[in-house]
């Protein structure tokens, strides 16, 4: 079914404002799958913080276009769905990966992240890594192991000299009650 001019151009804006607000774009094709089954991706990837989508593969391509973003020509034929990675890519990809997991009707196509065309390896790749707050507590806890070692390292000899001066009162108190 066509649908009118302005109608397309209302999709292509919709489409250029969720590729704008993404910080990566995810394409899968999903020839066979059971709307139950989309609808459950959707919600998955709803709870990342991304969004998911079925696009016209035409129109996705002019939005793309007009962005800059280039894609491989086999990434928008046969039926496309876009995931969209509002705020962290890595836990979308793997909400994608792990809500399409078991299913041979879903198949990840590509996808584009900070200006590169990334391929389906890729896009495994990053669903892969640990999501942000992990990463965020790693990095804080390698910054941070210094700062201890430090702070052990200079409180040893305050430390040290306690505990002589402990034993060396003990052994007086001992010396005193003996005599």
């Amino acid at each position: 079914m066509a649908i009118s001019k302005e109608r397309k151009d209302e999709v292509l804006s919709q489409y250029a404002d969720w590729m704008k607000r993404s910080q990566a774009v995810i394409l899968v094709e999903y020839t066979g799958v059971r709307m139950k089954d989309l609808d459950n991706i959707r919600s998955k990837i709803r709870e990342s913080g991304g969004e998911f989508h079925i696009v016209k593969n035409t129109l996705a391509r002019r939005a793309f276009t007009d962005l800059g973003m280039q894609f491989p020509s086999d990434y928008l034929v046969k039926s496309t769905a876009v995931s969209f990675a509002f705020t962290d890519p890595a836990s979308t990809a793997k909400a994608l990966t792990d809500a399409t997991k078991g299913s041979e009707f879903v198949k990840v196509k590509g996808g584009f992240m900070s200006g590169q065309t990334l391929n389906a390896a890729q896009v495994k790749a990053l669903a892969d890594m640990p999501p942000l707050p992990v990463v965020r507590a790693q990095l804080l806890g390698v910054l941070q192991a210094p700062a201890g070692k430090l702070v052990r390292t200079i409180a040893e000899p305050a430390r040290g000299l306690a505990a002589v001066l402990k034993a060396f009162s003990e052994k007086t108190s001992e010396a005193n009650a003996a005599a």
